[in-house]
């Protein structure tokens, strides 16, 4: 899977998009007393790989993350600078919450998070849903991106929770 680029300087400017948001949900930074809840949150229904990486970006101050909840519960999260500066990602969204735009306002809230801290140009690492990124943020595949950052990563030999 490759890399994508995305650049910061072409997103509208603004928050408009979180009030656009699905009925009932609400996408917002985390807080600290919620870091050991989420970073488990994203084990269970992700990967322990994700895990960490969001446990890295809560240990920023700011926290380089956000996430969506309803009814106070926990249903997705993006980080960004977790990996490295200026990767966006991981990001998810519980599968039953899915195609309802919360994917998109997670990803717009970090990478306009990231324009306002002088990023011109964001890296979304080792993408799935190309269309998805093309889409919301016009997103471009970076040739020879493959396997990028994570070509020796250590893994577990158990298999990855989609």
């Amino acid at each position: 899977m490759a890399d994508m680029l995305v650049k910061l300087y072409d997103l509208p400017p603004g928050f408009d998009f979180l009030a656009r948001t699905a009925e009932g949900v609400i996408v917002r930074k985390p807080i600290g007393p919620e870091k050991h809840l989420m970073v488990d949150w994203v084990g269970e229904h992700f990967s322990d790989a994700w895990a960490s990486e969001f446990d890295l970006s809560m240990g920023r101050i700011p926290p380089t993350s956000w996430i969506a909840t309803e009814s106070k519960e926990p249903i997705g999260f993006a980080c960004y600078d977790a990996t490295g500066l200026g990767l966006f990602g991981p990001m998810g969204v519980r599968e039953d919450k899915r195609k309802k735009g919360i994917g998109r306002v997670l990803l717009l809230a970090c990478l306009m998070e990231m324009k306002l801290k002088g990023y011109a140009y964001a890296v979304i690492g080792s993408v799935g849903p190309a269309g998805f990124y093309e889409k919301c943020c016009g997103a471009a595949a970076i040739p020879d991106s493959t396997p990028g950052i994570w070509y020796d990563m250590l893994r577990r030999d158990k298999p990855q929770r989609s």
